[in-house]
């Protein structure tokens, strides 16, 4: 997910295929997580609630 899109609050879906082909994912606490799979922008280090979603903030981190 790039930093100018955004998920709806229950894209479970697309939000697992999206963190599986992106190579910057790193997944969060445990405790934050929301989504059951590990690997989904709903678990992602990067992930911001904006609105009534989630948007990705990985190019605010230098890589």
């Amino acid at each position: 997910m790039s930093d100018r899109q955004q998920l709806p609050p229950e894209a479970w879906d697309q939000g697992q295929a999206i963190a599986l082909r992106c190579p910057e994912f790193k997944p969060d606490v445990e405790e934050e997580w929301l989504a059951e799979e590990t690997v989904s922008c709903y678990n992602c280090r990067y992930r911001r609630f904006v609105g009534s979603g989630i948007c990705c903030m990985k190019a605010l981190f230098n890589f």
